[in-house]
C-alpha cells in the first residue's frame, strides 16, 4: 500500500533519504508537490493536496534533518 497525502511523517523520511542535499527549508511548494509525486512508493490522488498539507510535510522533513 503507498502513500496518501495524510502520511506527512512517511513522506518526510522518505524525501530526506532521496535527497539528503535539499534544504527543505529553502524548497518552493511547487518543488516539494513534485518531489511528493515523483516518490515510488506515493498512491493518492494528486488534486488532494493543499498548503496546508505541503506546508506539514515540509515541517516535518525539517523536523528530520535536526
Amino acid at each position: 500500500m503507498g502513500y496518501k497525502w495524510v502520511d506527512v511523517l512517511d513522506i518526510a523520511i522518505e524525501l530526506d533519504e532521496l535527497y539528503p542535499d535539499v534544504d527543505p527549508m529553502q524548497i518552493s511548494f511547487p518543488d516539494l508537490y513534485q518531489k511528493v509525486l515523483d516518490l515510488e512508493q506515493f498512491d493518492d490522488d494528486p488534486s488532494h493536496c493543499g498548503e496546508k498539507i505541503l506546508e506539514a510535510i515540509q515541517m516535518a522533513w525539517i523536523e528530520e534533518k535536526d
